[in-house]
């Protein structure tokens, strides 16, 4: 719910004035104010998807009948919302005090629990069937797969700029100057498609159900929605993630405000006019690594059901592709940078002195504000 939130909030930012307010012109008080929005729209939406979660567990006829309904959904909805304040305050706690975002941490710990017990399980499935050979196909594709996430979300197109000359010394001679890049990222969108395809995959079953019962929705083309193995949902979801991920990019990728930051800070394109024709160049580049990017996104969205279709048990296919690595691995790389942020700025040599750790330096603020978009 939080991070449902907190994504209803940024989208805010793009269609409302009040919001947009907020994320560009207010400072602090404005990151005040939005935190206490996503606070009380978190409580919500617990509400909401609690309540949901709670009539499938009434409609599975596992409750005690002598409870009353009124009184199961009326304690219960209380201790889901508790739970997930409980947690959001933990990770605001850990992302003050600590290292990283804390929301994301508890999420990728979360998903590396499962770990254990999902590769302990095929690995047993595998040992019982005497497929060994099987199982090590598995564990270099699961590497290919980690190693492809890598390049998904470190993955950069850097537009080199110029800064203009100035004049230095009595003599005022000139002085050229510096050189630097702007990092326009390969996936710029995150998880945000996956989540938004995932969620219109699941409407069509839910509907189903709702308006016409069970028989309707484990009959048909219906049924073929639901199962995330079948060919007919992992070509309407791959689609889907690729349009969304143009849609995602779009809102969140600036060109003009990008335009607008080179020229206050007296930098520019080389070979590019200043200005609209600026704007215009980024978002043509914008436009050309969307598209790799949009495929290997889609790619990895659908590799957990093609995983499961060679057999793989439902838990540990599950970490070959989707959210759940991408939210491992960008979780994972971006804690390591700051953790070797704060090392090098105590002047140590770093976590791994052998090691080279991309995005390590970002050079300027424009490399900085690049990343962060």
């Amino acid at each position: 719910p939080y991070i449902t939130a907190s994504i209803i909030v940024q989208l805010l930012g793009f269609a409302l004035p009040y919001f947009q307010r907020l994320q560009q012109h207010e400072g602090e008080y404005g990151r005040k104010k939005l935190n206490q929005i996503t606070r009380v729209l978190t409580v919500v939406i617990t509400l909401l998807q609690g309540g949901t979660y709670l009539a499938y567990i009434n409609a599975s006829n596992t409750i005690d009948p002598t409870v009353s309904k009124s009184v199961f959904y009326f304690v219960n909805s209380i201790l889901l919302a508790t739970g997930t304040v409980v947690a959001m305050w933990l990770g605001e706690r850990i992302t003050d005090k600590g290292i990283g975002n804390g929301v994301s941490l508890l999420i990728m710990i979360g998903i590396i629990a499962r770990l254990p017990q999902a590769l302990i399980f095929e690995v047993t499935q595998r040992f019982s069937s005497g497929g060994m050979f099987v199982l090590i196909l598995e564990l270099a594709a699961l590497l290919l797969v980690v190693l492809g996430a890598i390049l998904l979300v470190q993955g950069v197109r850097k537009i080199p700029i110029q800064f203009a000359k100035r004049m230095v010394g009595r003599t005022g001679l000139p002085v050229s100057g510096n050189r630097d890049y702007l990092p326009i990222k390969l996936n710029a969108s995150g998880v945000m498609p996956i989540i938004f395809a995932q969620a219109i995959m699941f409407l069509p079953g839910f509907a189903a159900q709702s308006l016409m019962g069970n028989s309707a929705a484990s009959s048909g083309w219906v049924r073929s929605l639901n199962d995330y193995t079948s060919v007919l949902y992992n070509v309407i979801y791959f689609v889907l993630v690729i349009a969304f991920t143009y849609v995602y990019v779009a809102l969140i990728v600036n060109s003009q405000q990008y335009s607008e930051y080179l020229k206050r800070q007296n930098a520019f394109v080389p070979g590019v006019k200043p200005g609209s024709p600026t704007a215009e160049f980024i978002d043509t580049i914008t436009s050309k690594i969307t598209l790799p990017g949009a495929v290997m996104l889609a790619i990895l969205a659908i590799t957990p059901g093609l995983a499961q279709m060679f057999g793989i048990n439902n838990s540990f296919a599950a970490f070959f592709g989707g959210s759940t690595i991408l939210i491992l691995v960008g979780v994972a790389l971006d804690t390591l940078q700051q953790i070797e942020s704060h090392l090098l700025m105590r002047k140590y040599d770093g976590l791994v002195k052998s090691g080279n750790i991309k995005g390590r330096t970002s050079g300027s603020g424009l490399a900085s504000i690049g990343a962060g978009s």
